[in-house]
């Protein structure tokens, strides 16, 4: 799993695809904390993050569309089926590489708090329990994301997947108030504002895990078939 972790990090780092994510994210989230602060005068670190979710939405996709879509596609997916490594080890090193991506924009975030600091005094502890929330939902995203991936061979295709089924569940709530369970986005809702409650723990956890399990088993089955 290591092996393939390093290897998926590499790649990400010396290939574009690592730094535009980042640098969008990191961009329009700039933009966000320019409006937050000048045109509605907040102070609020930690609101910054539905804002981040919004921008996760899109950019998140950038990270997983090309995870098993582009291999498949050039037919380097005969190694992974073959290779000697666990499907586990394969996945799991996948999505860690990214989630090392994601935790390390993150951490470039908290330079908004160190500004934010100088002129107010926001909390650290929400602050942390809003980066711990938004880790979750990113984790939430990219299983499903990589799930995505490992279903098509164009890299387009995963991406607007992936995007779709989130901004389809950003609005389950407005369509029905008893779909708001299944809304990531509400479940993140306590986190800014410094709560954490084991049912959405649970629940963001249970969502990635479920799309891990989903994506061993289309590989799975991929191997078994070539």
């Amino acid at each position: 799993m290591l092996a393939v972790m390093k290897k998926e990090l590499k790649s990400y780092l010396l290939s574009p695809i690592g730094y535009v994510f980042i640098g969008i994210f990191l961009l329009l989230f700039s933009v966000f904390f320019y409006i937050s602060i000048f045109s509605y005068q907040s102070m609020n670190f930690e609101y910054l993050f539905y804002n981040g979710a919004t921008i996760l939405t899109f950019v998140a996709p950038v990270l997983t569309m090309g995870m098993f879509a582009s291999e498949r596609k050039t037919g380097t997916e005969q190694l992974i089926l073959t290779s000697p490594r666990s499907m586990t080890s394969i996945v799991l090193g996948k999505l860690l590489a990214a989630g090392i991506i994601l935790l390390i924009t993150e951490i470039m975030t908290l330079i908004y708090f160190v500004i934010l600091k100088c002129f107010g005094n926001p909390s650290l502890t929400v602050a942390l329990t809003t980066l711990f929330g938004f880790f979750l939902l990113s984790l939430a995203y990219l299983s499903f994301g990589m799930f995505a991936s490992s279903i098509t061979e164009s890299q387009i295709v995963a991406y607007f997947i992936t995007a779709g089924v989130f901004l389809l569940m950003w609005f389950l709530p407005d369509i029905n108030s008893n779909l708001e369970m299944f809304s990531l986005i509400s479940m993140f809702d306590k986190f800014p504002r410094g709560l954490i409650t084991i049912s959405e723990v649970v629940t963001f956890l249970s969502f990635s895990g479920l799309f891990i399990l989903l994506t061993m088993i289309v590989l799975q089955r991929r191997k078994s078939v070539k």
